[in-house]
């Protein structure tokens, strides 16, 4: 039994694929934004900001750090092996199945989970914003039960039923979703840059004294929850996750081998500068304490602060299709993970049907939009996000060890994109995944551990006896590639 039987970069790459091309580089960084700015600026601003103080702009440029080598690491591997899957198909080439499974379903918690997470940050805008124009949803319909103290809830319906929205969308084919999410991230830029230019008249230096009231890492007297820069970059990690979701989007991408690494680097660089400019806007006109009165819409807070009440309902426009705009790149990177998990016979076949019109993974799109609806409907992930991180930063480290690996094993592979530096930058992307990882809470880790054995259980039972590498299979691989339909370019 081999838990560590592996695939082939050329016959990878020589697979052929029923799912369409159109994506460019302006769509994957696009993509990359729309996954990226989101619930970091709108909601995760104000616990960041209680956890570093003004500092939190280096926590912001910290995150981004760590994503920026790890980043590099995704390009080159993007060049190298343009195909569905991400970090899972990078980790079957370079270490073999039992890790790539692993990888796969630790992305699950990425995905799915933050998509349900960020439904309900993006239900509470809604709310709000109907609210603005006279219109007043049941209080018991607009969270999970026990998500807000003091106040009866039940169902997260308007977070439900936008997650089917997106899922319908994802659907009916990646020109769709292409268009959807470009003009949806260019009127969220538009409307970012008018808070900016509009707030900036409003800062007071004096604000940012002190810049960092906690250190790089402290506690408070008598509390076992972490202060500082470092603590604030592991909450705002969230922030960045998604960026590695245009990897997933290989197989739809023109000239992948060029345009996949422009698209994950340019999300990143445009993302990064746009936090810390927000950052030091928001600290700047609003002591770092007062956002525990804003803990879920600090924006809004400061909007308060400058007494600019026209430009409140515009940006709770822009928190709404910022957030939009995360759920969709998220979804689309799900189903794109779990269509190459089951390409492979690691997960049903029903996750790999491509719809013979619109040719996407629909089956598998739907299910994880149903579950993920569900999820944010009915549970309360105020403590959840944390959860995706970790998910997130295993995946950043094996993806940046198989590297590392990749280049020692298969240095003769070809590479349109080259990560300058390595083994150094690699490595720096993992001892900043582990200085992250390190400021989660132990209940995090014991929940991943969880998540973890239930994975390998799925493994054991159904993956690996299904695995199209498992010796007596080769003829359901020979058969998939036979009636594979052509790629449409």
């Amino acid at each position: 039994m081999d838990l560590f039987r592996k695939k082939n970069v050329k016959d990878v790459i020589a697979q052929s694929t029923p799912l369409r091309r159109t994506m460019r580089t302006v769509d994957l960084t696009l993509l990359g934004i729309g996954a990226i700015i989101g619930t970091g600026i709108f909601v995760l601003t104000g616990k960041g900001a209680l956890t570093a103080g003004p500092a939190l702009s280096l926590s912001f440029l910290l995150a981004a750090i760590c994503c920026g080598f790890a980043g590099l690491c995704y390009a080159e591997f993007a060049s190298m092996v343009p195909v569905s899957g991400s970090a899972y198909s990078y980790s079957y080439i370079a270490f073999g199945e039992l890790v790539a499974f692993v990888i796969g379903w630790d992305l699950i918690l990425e995905y799915a989970l933050q998509a349900a997470t960020v439904s309900a940050g993006w239900s509470g805008y809604f709310v709000k914003l109907l609210e603005g124009i006279g219109i007043h949803l049941p209080v018991e319909l607009t969270a999970a039960y026990g998500t807000t103290p003091g106040v009866t809830t039940y169902f997260n319906l308007p977070g439900f039923l936008v997650v089917l929205l997106i899922t319908w969308v994802l659907s009916i084919g990646i020109n769709q979703t292409k268009k959807t999410n470009d003009i949806m991230v260019i009127v969220k830029l538009a409307i970012i840059l008018l808070f900016i230019v509009c707030a900036v008249w409003y800062v007071k230096p004096n604000n940012w004294q002190p810049f960092s009231p906690y250190g790089w890492y402290s506690f408070k007297s008598g509390s076992t929850t972490p202060m500082g820069i470092i603590p604030a970059a592991s909450i705002v990690f969230f922030s960045f996750i998604g960026f590695d979701a245009v990897s997933s989007s290989a197989e739809e991408t023109v000239n992948p081998n060029k345009t996949l690494p422009r698209g994950i680097l340019w999300s990143l660089g445009i993302s990064t500068a746009l936090y810390i400019v927000m950052t030091l806007i928001m600290t700047g006109v609003v002591p770092f304490k007062e956002f525990a009165n804003f803990i879920n819409a600090p924006v809004a807070g400061v909007i308060e602060k400058t007494g600019m009440n026209w430009l409140a309902l515009i940006v709770d426009f822009g928190a709404i299709l910022g957030m939009t705009t995360v759920i969709l790149v998220q979804l689309y990177g799900q189903s794109r993970i779990s269509y190459a998990m089951s390409r492979d016979g690691l997960f049903p076949k029903f996750f790999g049907e491509v719809h013979p019109k619109h040719r996407t993974p629909w089956k598998g799109t739907w299910f994880f939009g149903i579950v993920t609806a569900i999820a944010g409907g009915f549970i309360n992930i105020n403590v959840l996000f944390e959860l995706v991180n970790i998910g997130t930063l295993s995946a950043f480290i094996i993806v940046s060890a198989g590297i590392i690996w990749m280049r020692r094993t298969q240095p003769e592979a070809h590479r349109g994109f080259r990560a300058p530096g390595v083994p150094v930058t690699p490595l720096i992307s993992i001892v900043f995944c582990f200085i992250l990882i390190a400021g989660l809470n132990w209940e995090t880790w014991v929940r991943f551990a969880v998540w973890f054995a239930i994975g390998l259980v799925v493994y054991f039972l159904y993956s690996r006896k299904h695995s199209h590498l498992e010796p007596g299979n080769e003829e359901i691989q020979a058969g998939l590639s036979d009636t594979d339909p052509k790629p449409v370019l």
